[in-house]
């Protein structure tokens, strides 16, 4: 094991105990600098935040008691940056510096250089972070301290066609999974030998962006597994425990959405030996301070667990264990970096309850899960028994494709799994976030999704039943409401005589009154007509449509409930005739969302044919390929790689050839 006590704490006391720092630097944003703000405000301890000129006015900057512009937007120049992140801990006399999760919080360069630049890393050692970092290195070191590992790839540095190689070997369908990095980033399934090489290349590109770094591995795919990591926490002198396991298969992409602690699968026994299991993964790098071994569970046979990597920080999920065991992680990460030993064992660790935790994040479910954006113009977060809201937003914050689209997340307790699924359905259904679409309507659906609520869960559950989870179509009173906002828009204001005919009341001489409509779009343009009672205020509009009363939460032109929410725009029936009839055959090609343009792979004159890919937008490290909706030719193209582009925006024209007109 190797040794962790050095440099791992501030100035000691006149005692000799470890003396607890003074000022800590936040390397990181969003909802997770503002929690581990609210932890260093609980212990008496001043926080440095750190800004990109995107985040000036962000949350965390203003709860933060300083703050300080380390670069402008790109990730690259500001928060990745480990000179800038160095200047500002100098520059506000910070001890210790906090990475977060994302960005540099596994980066083994940036905790060496803090330790270099005098600065005590809040996280474990750079070599453990190193170890636990490379995939491959950190499979072979566990198997050897006796935990098992899942089947898969030897060796770092394999090349294309021994990624291949060795997929064949281990036989479809296996997974490749980037060496460095975590989140499901740069993971492909691949169920078909046909397309290893795209899948391969995919991958590597996915890892490059993602982490820098583009080594692969290849592992066996175990069908229909469970995803159960335990929660590990060691001091620097010898003592490691663990704290449970959280249930995290709720995945779409490999990417979690949804988690809860305890796991309903473990009894007693497993959830020790697992414990135990993971206990010697962290022993065996000489592991420091929070830390989560992760596993791969067959749901049939619980007892059959394997290794699949360790993550060296805190996670997302973290506050579903902080809610079963009433302990504070961010506060451990800060006293075992000080020095301090752990103030209780394995014995005293108890699991009381259940937790469940849904990730929001600015994605539109109905387009696909794309990365979404906006301004935020309405905001309401849940609050009350029971739930707690970890958030880096507020009314006027700016989302855009630079970073994780990961917004906030909702976390519900309650005596039992029944009651924390019901809490935390009704906290989704109260959770608004007008101006920006985000996932709250789809995870409320799936958290009341019978397999879910029995508990019956696996890694490819939301996938197998996403269609029926995302909302199709507009209901009706959503343009009902939307009409009613309009209609009462038009009505005169001030007191005095008003003339009949300006009033939108559809009233005319001589004759019933002839209905009011409104031509609207949210997804296709409709011709809406009022015909029910609403009434309309700053932030809400009620409607009754057939006796049932509807309300919604407005904020410009956007209507949400219970989660969802509708961007619904004003039409012009004609000056969308016009334009259909000036781009007659052609297709423009336009941006499914707002990101930059990383590939193109054409130019203006390039014949193409029906499916071909032509460029490739990025947003919040996601991939998204443009292809030509039919045969032609490349009429206009409005974009080099690094454009960076809005929702919906053109990005070329196809002119179809006569074969393709003709099949139109």
């Amino acid at each position: 094991m190797q040794d962790n006590t050095n440099k791992t704490h501030s100035t000691n006391g006149t005692n000799g105990t470890p003396r607890m720092f003074d000022t800590v630097l936040v390397a990181n944003r969003g909802e997770i600098a503002v929690r581990v703000v609210r932890t260093l405000r609980s212990m008496g301890v001043r926080s440095v935040a750190v800004f990109s000129d995107a985040d000036a006015d962000a949350r965390h900057v203003r709860e933060a008691d300083e703050a300080v512009r380390i670069g402008p937007a790109p990730a690259t120049e500001s928060y990745l940056s480990v000179e800038r992140l160095l200047e500002a801990a100098a520059r506000t006399g910070a001890q210790a510096v906090h990475p977060g999760y994302g960005f540099l919080a596994e980066n083994a360069a940036f905790a060496r250089a803090c330790e270099e630049a005098g600065l005590v890393f809040i996280g474990p050692s750079a070599d453990a972070i190193a170890l636990m970092g490379d995939k491959i290195r950190a499979k072979e070191t566990v198997k050897a301290a006796g935990v098992p590992v899942v089947p898969g790839s030897s060796g770092s540095g394999l090349t294309d066609e021994q990624l291949a190689a060795a997929a064949r070997e281990i036989g479809t369908p296996v997974l490749l999974k980037p060496s460095a990095g975590g989140g499901g980033k740069g993971m492909r399934l691949v169920r078909d030998e046909a397309v290893l090489a795209d899948e391969i290349a995919a991958a590597r590109r996915e890892a490059r962006a993602s982490f820098g770094d583009d080594t692969l591995l290849v592992e066996r795919w175990v069908d229909r597994p469970r995803h159960i990591e335990i929660q590990v926490l060691a001091d620097g002198h010898g003592n490691v425990v663990h704290l449970g396991e959280r249930e995290c298969s709720l995945q779409r992409r490999h990417q979690k959405v949804i988690e809860e602690a305890p796991s309903v699968l473990l009894d007693e026994a497993t959830r020790a030996a697992m414990g135990e299991a993971a206990v010697q993964a962290a022993r065996s790098c000489g592991y420091r301070g929070a830390g989560t071994v992760e596993f791969i569970v067959p749901g049939g046979d619980p007892s059959s667990y394997y290794f699949m990597e360790m993550n060296t920080r805190l996670q997302v999920e973290h506050p579903v264990t902080e809610l079963v065991t009433g302990l504070d992680l961010v506060e451990w990460q800060l006293r075992v970096a000080a020095g301090e030993r752990l103030g209780f064992t394995q014995d005293d660790v108890r699991l009381t309850g259940h937790a469940i935790e849904a990730r929001l994040c600015a994605e539109d479910p109905a387009r696909g899960f794309l990365p979404s954006g906006g301004t935020v113009l309405r905001l309401r977060e849940p609050e009350g028994d029971g739930v707690r809201t970890d958030s880096g937003l507020s009314e006027g914050t700016e989302v855009g494709s630079l970073y994780d689209p990961m917004l906030s997340k909702v976390i519900a307790y309650g005596p039992d799994r029944e009651t924390a699924l019901r809490r935390l359905r009704a906290a989704l259904a109260g959770t608004v976030t007008l101006g920006v679409p985000t996932n709250a309507g789809f995870l409320r659906r799936l958290l009341a999704h019978p397999a879910v609520v029995a508990g019956d869960l696996d890694t490819g559950l939301v996938e197998r039943e996403v269609d029926g989870l995302v909302a199709t179509g507009v209901p009706d009173e959503v343009y009902e409401a939307a009409a009613a906002v309009r209609l009462e828009a038009l009505r005169p204001r001030g007191e005095g005589w008003t003339d009949p005919f300006s009033v939108p009341s559809g009233w005319r001489t001589g004759g019933e009154p002839k209905p009011v409509s409104f031509h609207l779009r949210v997804t296709e343009p409709v011709e809406h007509t009022v015909r029910g009672a609403h009434t309309v205020t700053e932030d809400r509009v009620t409607v009754t449509l057939d006796g049932v009363r509807h309300t919604f939460h407005r904020a410009a032109d956007w209507l949400g409930r219970d989660g969802d929410a509708w961007h619904v725009r004003d039409h012009d029936p004609v000056a969308a005739s016009l334009n259909r009839a000036a781009h007659a055959g052609a297709d423009s090609l336009t941006a499914p969302m707002p990101g930059t343009v990383t590939v193109v792979k054409v130019a203006v004159g390039d014949e193409v044919s029906a499916g071909q890919s032509l460029l490739v937008v990025e947003a919040m490290k996601m991939e998204h390929v443009i292809s030509a909706p039919h045969a032609g030719t490349v009429a206009e193209l409005d974009v080099t790689p690094g454009t960076t582009v809005a929702m919906e925006q053109v990005l070329a024209v196809i002119a179809p050839t006569d074969e393709a007109k003709e099949t139109a």
